[in-house]
């Protein structure tokens, strides 16, 4: 087996992979994982290390760009949070390859987005507190930490939440329910009323967290929900792989939009807005330009659900 099908035996699909996570960032995290799987490295602990280290970047971009020193400890910033990216590419293909796949790693995976950029919305907040707002005198303040909430809140959260799932379900068209983590609202809400905090605290918390993120999740894609719903009535054993086929096609024109809201295309606006210290661009960048891109994502795919969902109860399959 040559190296590169080894790589490609590590990643979920090449479907939803990025040019610049195939060329680097897949490359690279093998690359780790291959070490860490002859250092017999848990998956979990390398989830551990990209949180810390996704986290210790705030740590750098708190401090302005308009001197030497500025620019070099944005540059430090830089580095980790593309580090911690590695380390998020390699902890799953050091479990996809060694076969350590945990309850707790979903935790952490899922988690350790979250926490670098907790960490670096609180840092630009702090950055900004004391300079003036772009064409007047009145200083950020507070305002600062009010516009990096509602960017991280309002717009980070949604887009991801959205991206995610997208991903999820091309995943399971084209590979399965085994090859997608496509969970749905009610089944984990049974999982959680089942399990007890006593039993397991870690994981109670985990499902307390996921059961309202899976509901945000299918509260936005009604057609999707519907288009789901008539397949599991009239296909219950085997989906038709002409059926499969159909979505496939249709999903893949909105891939690129799905990684575009993850994380490449947002974490290069950050870089180039911390570089030329205008910080508050990066999440104008995500209220304007990145929410335009989720409502055409959005629209586009409840649109071909919709049409779907129309075929298969016309028996077109």
């Amino acid at each position: 087996m040559t190296n590169k099908t080894k790589l490609q035996s590590t990643l979920k699909s090449n479907d939803i992979e990025e040019w610049l996570d195939l060329k680097i960032v897949r490359p690279l995290g093998y690359y780790w994982a291959i070490l860490f799987d002859k250092m017999n490295v848990h998956p979990n602990t390398v989830t551990v290390l990209s949180m810390i280290i996704g986290a210790a970047s705030g740590l750098f971009f708190v401090h302005r760009a308009n001197t030497t020193e500025g620019f070099i400890y944005n540059i430090i910033g830089i580095l980790l949070v593309m580090w911690a990216n590695i380390y998020d590419s390699t902890d799953g293909q050091l479990a996809r390859l060694s076969g350590k796949k945990t309850r707790l790693g979903r935790i952490l995976d899922g988690a350790a987005g979250d926490i670098w950029f907790f960490c670096i919305y609180f840092s630009l907040a702090l950055r900004l507190f004391p300079q003036n707002i772009p064409f007047t005198d009145i200083q950020w303040g507070l305002w600062a930490f009010a516009l990096m909430t509602f960017s991280g809140v309002c717009c980070h959260s949604r887009q991801c939440n959205l991206a995610d799932y997208y991903r999820q379900a091309h995943l399971f068209f084209q590979k399965g329910a085994a090859n997608s983590e496509l969970d749905n609202y009610k089944q984990q809400k049974a999982l959680y009323d089942k399990t007890k905090w006593s039993d397991d605290v870690i994981w109670k918390f985990f499902l307390f967290t996921y059961v309202p993120y899976t509901k945000a999740q299918e509260s936005q894609t009604p057609q999707f929900q519907r288009l789901m719903a008539s397949v599991k009535q009239h296909y219950p054993e085997v989906i038709p792989q002409s059926l499969r086929d159909d979505f496939r096609q249709h999903s893949l024109s909105l891939i690129k939009y799905v990684n575009m809201l993850s994380f490449n295309t947002r974490a290069i606006v950050l870089y180039v807005s911390c570089l030329i210290d205008k910080p508050y661009i990066y999440p104008l960048f995500e209220m304007t330009v990145l929410m335009g891109m989720y409502f055409y994502m959005r629209h586009s795919h409840e649109k071909f659900c919709n049409q779907l969902r129309q075929n298969v109860e016309e028996g077109k399959y």
